[in-house]
């Protein structure tokens, strides 16, 4: 039986996709429902569902991020989104996720029997066929690097930690590290580290600005340990750069 994962803020149509459908004819059985985006992500880590049904416009979420950290998280596992989300973009974005179907509220009955019908096909191609599943993974991959990126550079200036960073990726800690040295060839804290330098060297412009002010203001609480990482990042003193300049 393939295990199946459902990911609905509306309990209603939890409700009624795990009622109504015929799970069993397709081999499948609701292994579990989530509530919101975090929720899902912890119940696939949990159950390692083959089949996955979601909304990704969920209040406070974004969709495509999560929807990317499953894909690259799990890229064995297939994917239908349901939403109510009409933008042509937003759907031609999740198809190159990864997602076999992108099917718009209400979905018809037809409509999901025939999401299903293309998942279990998949799933039973997919040992003869990992090539087609590695290309899908990889953009994904890609595009929750560059989230993280952006994520790391709004709040680089905070006491940042992986975990955080990943928890907004909808992915775990481990394949977030993984990712990020894939595709930077960096390390989380080298990453984080080359952020607030570059803010900083945009602050030593301002003459007006202290050198320890500057090094608080973009995440450094110890003046000393801020020196350190300047200099190991820019080859020269913070002091040194602004007269550079």
């Amino acid at each position: 039986m393939y295990r199946v994962v459902l990911i609905d803020d509306e309990k209603l149509i939890l409700e009624g996709l795990t009622k109504v459908v015929r799970w069993d004819n397709w081999n499948c059985e609701v292994a579990g429902t989530a509530g919101d985006a975090a929720e899902g992500a912890a119940l696939i880590r949990k159950l390692r569902p083959q089949i996955l049904f979601t909304d990704i416009r969920m209040p406070g979420k974004d969709g495509l991020t999560m929807l990317a950290g499953l894909r690259s998280e799990f890229p064995d596992m297939q994917v239908t989104v349901l939403t109510g989300y009409r933008d042509f973009s937003y759907a031609q974005e999740a198809i190159r996720l990864g997602v076999t179907r992108f099917l718009l509220k209400p979905s018809k009955m037809d409509e999901i029997n025939e999401a299903l019908s293309a998942m279990t096909d998949r799933l039973s191609r997919e040992e003869r066929n990992e090539a087609e599943q590695g290309g899908e993974s990889g953009h994904a991959g890609s595009f929750l690097v560059n989230q993280a990126m952006g994520y790391m550079r709004q709040h680089s200036a905070e006491k940042l930690t992986l975990q955080e960073v990943a928890d907004a990726c909808y992915v775990s800690q481990w394949h977030l590290s993984k990712l990020l040295n894939r595709y930077t060839e960096k390390s989380f804290y080298d990453i984080l580290n080359g952020l607030r330098i570059e803010e900083a060297k945009k602050l030593l412009a301002d003459p007006r600005l202290k050198i320890a002010d500057i090094g608080e203001l973009v995440g450094y609480v110890d003046p000393a340990h801020f020196a350190r990482i300047f200099k190991k990042t820019t080859g020269m003193s913070a002091n040194e750069y602004r007269n550079s300049l």
